[in-house]
């Protein structure tokens, strides 16, 4: 609802008849003037991004782009930014939840579903090179995990915040669930914020996240999947409890 953080452009967007085949096909329809400029004298990117569910996008601390679809249909989204390098992204994704606040959704016979998340990028320059790609060497950690049956399950060692231990099944009946929130640091955007303390972010298959049924993202596997640069889908430790992470990297 914030109209002053604009709206990512269609790489792929059933919702609005944007079916794109090809990323070709969607840059074809690209109007420069929806170019984010940071600096005036930089160069211009181009970030192609899949989110399950929704993101938010920040460069140098500068809202760039957020997801046009929350849930369903699945979407992929198109940047393009003019900043000098080195450079920082940061994102912020959330997993859909229909049941507020203990992170479940209705899916797969289910009323209290758990869901799971996950999000893949690639960055290119003017001359189509890509220049970056998520991986583990990207940082991300987790302010909301949920459903939790036993907060026993929950450990955290400093920055590190793990769920590996808990119960990810759901069920019919979440009256019971907890849920855990972390407060979300001041600045976190921007350039200078110390993520030292945040875990490498994790990284998933294609198969675990489940996108062989989705065009938004098959249409466009020459892109996310080159041979040479391979991105991968990126969370924190847990893609099924963790529904709230933040995710940074400096391209230099």
């Amino acid at each position: 609802t914030n109209e002053n953080f604009p709206f990512a452009i269609d790489l792929y967007n059933a919702c609005e008849g944007k079916n794109y085949n090809t990323a070709q096909e969607a840059m074809s329809h690209y109007n420069d003037l929806d170019i984010v400029e940071i600096d005036n004298d930089g160069e211009v990117f181009t970030a192609y991004i899949f989110a399950d569910n929704y993101f938010e996008m920040y460069v140098n601390g500068k809202p760039v782009g957020k997801d046009k679809v929350p849930f369903t249909q699945f979407n992929s989204s198109v940047i393009k930014f003019k900043v000098n390098r080195p450079f920082t992204i940061a994102m912020k994704l959330v997993d859909w939840e229909e049941h507020l606040g203990i992170g479940c959704e209705e899916n797969r016979g289910k009323p209290f579903h758990a869901g799971d998340g996950g999000m893949v990028a690639v960055i290119k320059n003017r001359k189509e090179e890509t220049i970056a790609i998520t991986n583990k060497d990207w940082k991300a950690q987790t302010f909301y995990t949920a459903p939790i049956i036993d907060l026993n399950c929950i450990s955290e060692d400093g920055g590190y915040r793990y769920s590996k231990n808990c119960d990810t099944n759901g069920g019919k009946d979440g009256s019971k669930f907890y849920a855990l929130h972390w407060q979300i640091p001041e600045g976190w955007m921007h350039t200078n914020f110390d993520d030292s303390d945040w875990q490498d972010a994790s990284t998933y298959t294609n198969e675990t996240i489940g996108v062989d049924n989705k065009p938004s993202y098959t249409n466009f596997t020459t892109l996310f999947d080159d041979p040479i640069k391979d991105a991968q889908f990126i969370w924190t430790t847990n893609v099924i409890l963790d529904n709230e992470v933040l995710v940074r990297h400096t391209v230099e």
